[in-house]
């Protein structure tokens, strides 16, 4: 009998899935002894590469990736891990195309190479062991305890992770210390004037060239952003629940979950909804938040991102909105004063309130 071969190397585009699932992915393979190659970070010339692959309508998330296996496939890496996520429970599905992501790429990118794409759909009961070892057998790896060691790997670093980021650490520094086998709390949390909570796709938020650099921009206007890597699945579904709504996309939680947590318990000055144009799933989530937000009072606010986004006009938007926000606080701190404060509260320079110099 001819010996199966074994791949070491594969290839991770870094879009998609990979901003929710990188750690566990990077743990599974490392314990097979498979070596991980990134696709390098997004750039306008990556957009650009994808875009030459899609027909205009395609929504921009696709483009991106297209472009970022086109990268690893210009770096020499014939070996790409595309999966398909169809649904991450019964009947909470993923949209058309993360379904059919492996589909799209064979088609549209006219070049050898072997695509590595497992299925995980739990509507028909391919669960997560199933995914890892259909993975595992694509590379020639079908070693059962081999598997499920690996599965343990994976998860024990993207728990690492989730830990780090709910308390408060960025997602580049949780990425960066689970990488190096680091376990860090974050002690102290910043107090400031203002805060937000941004509903979006891991995808679209933690890619700093998609999102145009939007929790940077807004920390430096003095505003304190929280995420879905903040707050657990669980908080995220009981909020849904408590919105009398219910989860039927499988990213949802991510974006309804987690601003209708933030919105109920009013840790937060406003909502930011940021997404891609075109994407049809996320324009019904940013609908139905939006209906909750007027009933509650609270500001919402919805950018929405392609690759002829300019960062110029970006920027007004998040600046007038910010604007928009520290004057509702101010006059909500005006209204809710003792007479003698008011006076105090009125004069505050708006410059003063945005740099966390007033209290």
């Amino acid at each position: 009998m001819e010996k199966k071969t074994v791949l070491t190397k594969i290839g991770i585009p870094r879009a998609m899935s990979y901003y929710n699932n990188f750690l566990f992915y990077y743990g599974f393979f490392k314990s097979l002894g498979v070596e991980v190659v990134l696709s390098d970070k997004t750039t306008t010339a990556t957009i650009n590469e994808g875009t030459k692959y899609v027909v205009s309508d395609t929504c921009f998330p696709i483009k991106v990736y297209a472009g970022h296996v086109i990268n690893l496939l210009n770096k020499g890496c014939d070996v790409i891990f595309v999966p398909s996520i169809q649904s991450t429970g019964y009947k909470v599905n993923n949209c058309s195309k993360i379904r059919g992501l492996p589909e799209i790429i064979r088609n549209i990118i006219n070049r050898p190479f072997i695509m590595i794409e497992p299925t995980l759909d739990k509507t028909e009961n391919i669960g997560l062991y199933d995914f890892c070892k259909n993975t595992a057998c694509q590379l020639g790896i079908t070693d059962t305890k081999e598997i499920k060691k690996a599965m343990d790997a994976g998860w024990e670093m993207y728990n690492s992770f989730m830990e780090m980021t709910k308390s408060g650490i960025s997602y580049n520094e949780a990425l960066n210390n689970a990488l190096n086998g680091k376990f860090v709390k974050k002690s102290v949390d910043i107090v400031k004037p203002l805060s937000v909570v941004i509903m979006a796709h891991g995808y679209n938020l933690f890619d700093e060239r998609i999102s145009l650099n939007l929790i940077k921009k807004l920390e430096k206007m003095g505003v304190k952003v929280y995420t879905s890597l903040n707050i657990s699945r669980e908080q995220q579904q009981e909020a849904l629940k408590k919105l009398g709504e219910i989860q039927y996309w499988a990213n949802e939680l991510e974006l309804t979950g987690c601003a209708a947590h933030y919105l109920l318990n009013k840790k937060v000055d406003g909502i930011i909804a940021l997404s891609a144009f075109g994407c049809g799933p996320d324009s019904l989530m940013v609908d139905e938040i939006s209906h909750h937000c007027k009933e509650k009072g609270m500001p919402l606010i919805h950018l929405t991102i392609d690759e002829h986004t300019g960062e110029a006009g970006f920027i007004t938007r998040i600046e007038a909105f910010v604007d928009m926000l520290m004057r509702k606080k101010r006059n909500t701190l005006i209204q809710n004063a003792k007479p003698k404060a008011k006076a105090d509260i009125i004069n505050i320079k708006k410059e003063k309130i945005l740099t966390g110099s007033a209290k």
